[in-house]
């Protein structure tokens, strides 16, 4: 009898792990849905998850290119890299804290991002 005991409680246990693994399945779900590109594009927006104005990415340039308002998310779409900066004129950084972060926005991701980002460039 403590051999069935033991398969009932092993089989209970593993209902039991099936039924939280589907919970939390559904509550690991994303608050809101990201509407992506079909595309080969590459831009940064001014809310998060790609949300209000669209600042378009060239990717033909590997300047530092500095935007126009600061971006809260963005997408890149395309072949290349582009490296985020959180400061004017692609310095690393965190903002007004010196040091060598910046953001790697890879090809085919998109991103929220901590900071506000300020600046760009683009790299192979």
């Amino acid at each position: 009898m403590a051999i069935r005991r033991k398969k009932h409680l092993a089989s209970g246990a593993l209902a039991v792990a099936g039924a939280a693994l589907l919970v939390g399945a559904v509550v690991a779900q994303p608050a809101a849905a990201v509407d992506l590109p079909h595309d080969s594009v590459a831009y940064f927006s001014a809310g998060t998850d790609l949300t209000g104005r669209q600042i378009p990415v060239d990717i033909s340039n590997s300047d530092c290119q500095n935007l126009p308002e600061p971006a809260l998310s963005a997408v890149n779409f395309t072949a290349s890299n582009i490296k985020v900066y959180y400061n004017h004129d692609c310095r690393t950084g965190l903002p007004d804290k010196p040091n060598d972060w910046y953001y790697g926005l890879g090809s085919l991701h998109w991103a929220n991002f901590s900071f506000p980002a300020l600046s760009y460039r683009v790299v192979d």
